[in-house]
């Protein structure tokens, strides 16, 4: 059967199991856009490529599938660049299609031309540009087989506008085979007998878990080796909610705005069980104080990340929740012992707090969040203070239930990643909390929101500042504020002008009431929480500091 381009892309993303694009049209794409028109593909039209980016990237993480983006070329493509980097630092399965100009006219300046293969090429798994129609079911295979094994990840597609309007004689491809490309390997029998030797023999093990028990599904296997060892868990930005955080055993986020007493448990551990992480510099502090007492195993499905930023005395590459299963089937159950008794002084003595003095604080709108929704909704943010805060006062307790910027730390990202999530999740309560910077950089999303009835919640955090710059600058600038102070628009004015429900809240008394209200409303709602404006998110390591060298 004779297909178009458009149309052997649509069916090969179908075959994928794809239900939504998220996405904004032109002219390179409109054969590929025809097609869609009458596909069973629920197409999600953003205000904004890179909104589509991101919405496709709250998708992904909320449901564990691949998003999927589609934009033009030139303009169109470049704006997802920002979308896609942030899903590469990350981890997050994406997919990204673009248009490109004719082949006849690629690399002569042309019309809306741009090399977005080469321009990604940094910040993807993999890029290709298909200058061949026979090859477009192929590489749509390989794309999504790529994007899903091992560490997941974004990659793009770019299809000249004569490839997706020819015409050929459409075949089925077979499986993806790429040569080279192994993603699932498991450690050896040596390396897991050394892991399960530290561990028997440690005194005061720390289980340091991230966003790679998230990808990995392992939830349930994280939570029997904590049990099974009684070592306490702390998570990354990523990790939170793959260990409850309701359990004893918790402690938390460590870190640059970690809890104390994760940070104190990290400096002071003799193993460190380190499961899906990267060592991110916002969370080691300064290298050669990190676990300085610690024997390290590090697990993890990327060996480009074993001794990258640490030194790791048993790496174990694969995939963690398969790994830990064999991990656990070398191990002895351990007793309760002076170890556990000293975390639980550390969580009594610097548990995290707010000093209440009858203005409205941030912690107080988070916190009522949290009650409000019995913890149960997906929380996504944006990048600031307000991040912070919902890490320090929501409490996650389930995997999948917090969609952040980590890596990339985009402002931006959290209105977009909220629509996506909602699409994926349509029954769930969906918060985005915000800042009043933040919001503004993608805020005509909420135009997406409205026409497509998503009942979003979005909670401004108010302070009338670029926030954590305006902290730095108070700590480490002498309150030299240059450029942070913030003129906003009436947010709830601006919310019923795109025709979603706007509330102002200036009063303690008022948070409740207004997040009832917000809840009762089955379309998307703008709370503008005007808080205390110089409150800081402590406590904070200072950058380069050791971990146990916190403000606050």
């Amino acid at each position: 059967m004779r297909k178009t381009g458009g149309e052997i892309l649509i069916d090969s993303i179908l075959k994928e199991g794809v239900d939504t694009i998220f996405g904004y049209p032109g002219g390179a794409v409109l054969p590929i856009y025809d097609a869609l028109y009458e596909s069973n593909i629920r197409h999600i039209l953003t205000r904004h490529e890179q909104g589509a980016a991101h919405a496709a990237d709250g998708y992904a993480r909320a449901s564990g599938r691949p998003g999927v983006c589609l934009a033009t070329s030139g303009p169109g493509a470049t704006n997802l660049v920002t979308g896609i980097a942030n899903a590469y630092m990350d981890s997050v399965p994406l997919v990204a299609f673009t248009g490109q100009v004719a082949t006849s006219v690629l690399g002569k300046d042309s019309f809306q031309e741009a090399d977005i293969v080469g321009i990604t090429m940094p910040i993807t798994k993999h890029s290709y540009l298909v200058k061949d129609i026979g090859d477009i079911a192929r590489v749509v295979k390989e794309a999504f087989y790529i994007a899903t094994t091992g560490r997941p990840g974004p990659v793009l597609v770019d299809i000249p506008k004569d490839i997706s309007d020819a015409r050929v004689d459409y075949e089925n491809p077979g499986p993806a085979n790429l040569k080279g490309y192994r993603p699932a390997q498991l450690p050896s029998s040596r390396r897991l007998k050394e892991a399960a030797d530290l561990i028997a023999a440690a005194k005061r093990p720390v289980i340091y878990a991230g966003g790679g028990v998230v990808s990995s599904g392992a939830y349930r296997e994280l939570l029997h080796l904590a049990e099974l060892i009684l070592a306490p868990v702390t998570t990354t930005l990523m990790g939170l909610g793959c260990f409850p955080g309701d359990h004893p055993l918790s402690l938390g986020m460590l870190g640059m705005h970690g809890s104390k007493y994760a940070n104190y448990a990290i400096c002071e551990c003799d193993l460190l069980i380190a499961l899906g992480v990267r060592f991110d510099d916002r969370v080691t502090g300064k290298i050669a104080e990190f676990a300085p007492r610690a024997k390290i195993i590090h697990l993890d499905i990327d060996a480009a990340e074993m001794g990258k930023n640490v030194r790791v005395d048993v790496p174990l590459v694969g995939d963690v929740k398969e790994v830990i299963n064999l991990l656990v089937s070398n191990l002895k159950a351990k007793l309760p012992g002076a170890w556990q008794e000293q975390v639980y002084i550390w969580k009594k003595e610097f548990p995290v707090y707010y000093e209440e003095n009858g203005h409205l604080k941030p912690q107080q709108v988070i916190q009522e969040i949290y009650y409000i929704t019995k913890g149960k909704a997906i929380i996504t943010t944006e990048v600031g203070q307000h991040q912070m805060w919902t890490t320090q006062y929501y409490n996650f307790t389930r995997p999948r239930s917090f969609i952040s910027s980590g890596g990339l730390g985009t402002m931006g990202f959290g209105l977009p990643a909220a629509i996506g999530a909602q699409v994926a999740c349509p029954e769930a309560v969906v918060f985005n909390i915000a800042g009043d910077g933040s919001i503004q950089m993608n805020i005509q999303e909420l135009a997406t929101a409205v026409n497509y009835n998503l009942p979003v919640k979005i909670a401004i955090i108010n302070n009338g500042y670029l926030g954590m710059v305006r902290q730095w600058q108070e700590f480490f600038y002498n309150r030299r504020y240059s450029y942070t102070e913030l003129v906003n628009p009436d947010f709830v004015k601006l919310a019923e002008a795109y025709g979603a429900v706007g509330i102002r809240v200036t009063e303690p008394k008022e948070v409740t009431g207004a997040l009832k209200k917000a809840m009762a409303v089955k379309k998307p709602v703008v709370i503008d929480f005007v808080v205390e404006r110089e409150e800081n998110v402590l406590p904070m390591v200072p950058p380069g500091e050791a971990l146990g060298k916190m403000l606050g």
